[in-house]
């Protein structure tokens, strides 16, 4: 029998090679139409802080969209440093710098500690399934943090990522909601 890490690290290779098959076309149009999903929700109406992500090339594109929100809610981006994510507010593009680990931009300033403001949590992940577990990359720097707070935890994908099922161990945190360019777990 192929032990629950075996059977991720094999999920994680065959999602790393559907995601190279994606044009930057297909990844825009498949992004803008998970962020108006996600705006139409009173999840996301009435949050008013909300930690989202920076986006890597091969993830849901939130740029535009950390940019546009950020003028009506307190916006939060995490930062790799080492094992953990250190969470800082966004007050801008001019406020981003390259980061150490994933040479993504993230947010300079004090850090963000009071967890228990945050609404909501946009989270990422390499896949997900329709019982809304989440599989990252597998550093699990996002269920340290996922644990310690009761915000609604949203994840988003591109629809091949979201699945019938994947391989979850306890320590996996399930998320309240997924939204993916063509289907969601989410009731209204």
């Amino acid at each position: 029998m192929i032990s629950i890490d075996e059977q991720k690290k094999k999920l994680r290779k065959e999602i790393r090679n559907l995601k190279k098959q994606q044009t930057q076309e297909q990844k825009e149009t498949a992004s803008a139409s998970i962020i108006e999903s996600i705006e139409k929700h009173s999840f996301f109406k009435n949050a008013e802080t909300v930690m989202v992500y920076w986006s890597m090339a091969d993830e849901v594109i939130t740029h535009e969209a950390i940019q546009k929100w950020h003028m009506e809610k307190r916006i939060i981006l995490p930062c790799v440093k080492g094992d953990i994510l250190e969470l800082r507010e966004y007050t801008g593009i001019d406020s981003m710098k390259e980061g150490d680990f994933f040479k993504i931009l993230e947010p300079q300033g004090p850090l963000f500690t009071e967890l228990n403001e945050l609404d909501l949590i946009i989270v990422p992940g390499v896949a997900f399934d329709i019982n809304n577990n989440r599989m990252g990359r597998g550093k699990a720097y996002y269920d340290g943090l996922l644990k310690t707070t009761n915000a609604f935890k949203l994840g988003i994908c591109f629809d091949f990522q979201l699945l019938e099922n994947i391989p979850a161990d306890s320590h996996d945190i399930p998320m309240d909601g997924i939204i993916s360019d063509r289907r969601a777990t989410i009731i209204p």
